[in-house]
């Protein structure tokens, strides 16, 4: 039964074999079975509850957010536009193509899913990725800080952060500065906007990088408040987790640098070429 409940877990957020069958330049007819079909609902009902989370947990202010399932090969479902993430339901949700042209749903599909669907275009093994404004994350982003390495164990281990420079939310131009990052981060916070996370495995996991991101800045900033110096990790320490990290399929710039003890103060941000 263990084993059972683990293979379930590790497929949570994963389509199932009926995308195998199905592309963007199917039948309206598939496309309908396909997305009303019991897969995919269960991926419906997984998003509904990270929106549930999301604003819960105060991420998302107004009908801010937007979440993403790649569902097939030239398929994602996603969010629509000007629906709170907290009162989302499954019939609400869209399936989109790699392009951004929307293909089936009742309500408009987010506008800013061009940034998604540029990250899964640059990133094939993004399967979900997330975006919300989580305060203490964002205000990071705000004043142009990378969240510090060398001081929170599960940050090092779970999330690669980076920081892409403002465009205008849902442009094509923000969707390329924050995909020319994500070969060698999972989670981008976005200069006076927010933070987007990506996971190989599924959408819970790519939220699980927004809950951790946010935990560091806020301890961060809470320990800066002690007048004490922060105590960082040494560089064996921090290769030990960074070995681990790497076992897990979690990318990280430092992967084979002998120093990795950059990033534990403010760096400036620039803006990423984009390949």
């Amino acid at each position: 039964m263990a084993a059972n409940r683990k293979g379930r877990t590790a497929e949570r957020g994963r389509p199932s074999s009926p995308s195998k069958h199905v592309s963007a330049n199917s039948s309206k007819t598939d496309l309908k079975a396909f997305i009303n079909s019991s897969p995919i609902h269960e991926l419906k009902l997984q998003i509904c509850d990270i929106g549930r989370r999301l604003w819960q947990r105060a991420y998302v202010d107004g009908n801010g957010g937007n979440i993403a399932i790649r569902v097939a090969k030239d398929l994602a479902l996603c969010t629509p536009t000007l629906v709170s993430k907290g009162f989302m339901k499954p019939e609400d949700l869209c399936l989109v193509d790699l392009e951004g042209t929307q293909l089936y749903g009742c309500k408009e599909r987010t506008s800013e899913i061009l940034m998604h669907l540029q990250i899964m275009k640059r990133q094939p093994r993004a399967v979900a990725s997330v975006h919300c404004h989580p305060p203490y994350g964002t205000g990071f982003a705000l004043a142009g800080v990378e969240p510090p390495t060398g001081m929170v164990s599960e940050f090092e281990l779970f999330v690669s952060a980076a920081i892409a420079p403002y465009r205008t939310p849902g442009t094509p131009e923000l969707g390329q500065l924050v995909a020319g990052l994500v070969d060698k981060h999972n989670t981008i916070l976005m200069a006076n906007h927010g933070v987007v996370a990506w996971s190989h495995n599924n959408v819970e996991d790519a939220y699980f990088k927004i809950e951790i991101l946010e935990a560091c800045c806020r301890t961060v900033l809470v320990a800066s408040q002690l007048g004490k110096p922060l105590k960082t990790m040494t560089p064996a320490q921090l290769q030990g987790l960074l070995k681990i990290k790497r076992r897990l399929g979690i990318p990280d710039p430092r992967f084979g640098l002998k120093d990795t003890r950059f990033g534990n103060t403010a760096r400036p941000t620039a803006e990423p070429g984009c390949r």
